[in-house]
């Protein structure tokens, strides 16, 4: 179903785009004929805002992986750093959470275990949408931010770490068996808000797969069951997306991204002091507004990400900042 939605949109959004192209230049040419500049003037703003629309267009053709089209789990990890790290991860996923708003897609809250002063040490979000683990796949790995410490009386100026993972929510027409045998369940009592109910009863769900390591909580519902069946399919997913990793040959760099949240391995950075600027390791886009950022403004370091692994297009050296 999902297939099919995507393949409609795409044709219909073909389309139009056509069928606005012709009316466009159909309006231009009456208005020099008629001499009406204000027609003319509001037919060349109107392609222009089309040339934007097929711009987009144009990035989510590039979204044809085999998962793309999928909706998307998205984690975020404090690194080391205590408080520092963990407010910084909170700030992310801020800006997930309202790029993913922005863009009309829903978001629903997984998992969240908080800091001990602030932030977070770990969330889990699920993102709804057409193309959302597309989209969100460019977003994986490690976040470095330097700014003076809100948490510091001394005033100085400190690097944190947070690391995010993206995988995508998998659908019935992929089957991916795991053997019971191998995953370990463990139950423990839900974090956070959530009432009376929550706090006493042991609902929230932790499975661990024991041949790869990977670890999967849901405390999202109130019921263990709820719970339980929902951990399942977030393993799965996990899983799922460590073969896609195989098949493109990228394993190997990705899980280095995820292991160490720390120096060398960060795929951005963030400077909010001495000066402004937020910058991609990887593509080498840039920008001072760092508040249009950390608000869910991403569309341009994603493009970019996503022109990178589709044509190999690079920005030069790329160097790191302070």
């Amino acid at each position: 179903m999902q297939e099919r939605t995507s393949l409609e949109d795409s044709l219909s959004g073909i389309g139009k785009v056509e069928q606005e192209l012709e009316d466009d230049i159909g309006m231009i040419e009456l208005g020099e004929a008629e001499g009406d500049d204000g027609v003319v003037a509001e037919a060349e703003a109107a392609l222009k805002n089309l040339k934007k629309e097929v711009a987009r267009r144009e990035l989510e053709a590039l979204l044809s992986g085999e998962a793309d089209r999928f909706d998307s789990y998205l984690e975020v990890h404090a690194g080391a750093g205590g408080t520092e790290s963990q407010d910084w991860a909170q700030m992310l996923l801020r800006m997930y959470t309202r790029w993913a708003e922005t863009h009309g897609f829903k978001v629903e809250y997984l998992e969240e275990s908080e800091g001990e002063e602030a932030g977070i040490k770990s969330a889990t979000i699920q993102v709804s949408g057409h193309n959302a683990y597309g989209w969100l796949k460019t977003e994986a790995g490690v976040h470095r931010l330097v700014r003076i410490s809100p948490f510091d009386s001394n005033a100085r100026r400190h690097t944190s770490f947070s690391s995010v993972q993206v995988f995508p929510v998998i659908d019935d027409s992929i089957k991916i068996d795991i053997k019971e045998s191998d995953v370990r369940t463990d139950t423990m009592r839900s974090g956070g808000a959530g009432g009376q109910h929550v706090n006493k009863t042991e609902s929230a769900v932790r499975l661990t797969h024991i041949p790869t390591g990977v670890a999967v909580v849901c405390q999202a519902g109130r019921s263990q069951h709820k719970n339980r069946a929902q951990a399942w399919d977030m393993l799965r997913a996990r899983l799922y997306e460590i073969e896609l990793k195989k098949r493109e040959e990228k394993a190997a760099a990705d899980q280095a991204a995820k292991t160490d949240i720390g120096w060398g391995h960060q795929i951005r950075s963030y400077v909010l002091q001495p000066y402004q600027m937020v910058k991609d390791l990887r593509t080498g886009v840039q920008t001072s507004d760092t508040s249009g950022v950390l608000g869910g403004d991403l569309d341009e370091f994603m493009a970019a990400t996503l022109a990178q692994r589709a044509f190999g297009t690079t920005n030069g050296d790329i160097e790191d900042v302070d």
